[in-house]
């Protein structure tokens, strides 16, 4: 994975859009809320939403860590694009996607899969 087959990937996924905030970091949303973010200056990160089951385990391993600011809602943060198989990156992407996306009103669901 890096970065343009991320932006490939996430904005394939239904109703996303993406903005770059604080400056230099690359946010790809749905329905408004955040589900990935990477940075586009320095050392490579990506940080998305988990399952509190995944958060346990992912945020142990090495490389992997509870994403700063975000750790609370259950975010981590990966360091190198070669921690996860590509796979592993869409699997944890849309995964994030959906679990921001199932937070959203059902109207604005109802709109994203129209």
């Amino acid at each position: 994975m890096n970065i343009e087959s991320l932006r490939t990937f996430c904005l394939g996924l239904k109703g996303v859009t993406e903005d770059v905030k604080w400056g230099n970091d690359l946010c790809f949303l749905v329905g408004g809320k955040m589900f990935c973010v990477t940075n586009l200056e320095g050392a490579p990160s990506v940080s998305f939403k988990v399952s509190d089951a995944d958060f346990d385990e992912l945020s142990t391993s090495v490389g992997i860590i509870p994403a700063p600011y975000m750790a609370r809602n259950k975010w981590v943060q990966v360091q190198s694009w070669e921690r996860l198989s590509m796979q592993e990156w869409e699997t944890y992407v849309k995964q994030s996607y959906e679990l921001v996306k199932s937070k959203l009103t059902k109207k604005l669901q109802k709109e994203i899969d129209a």
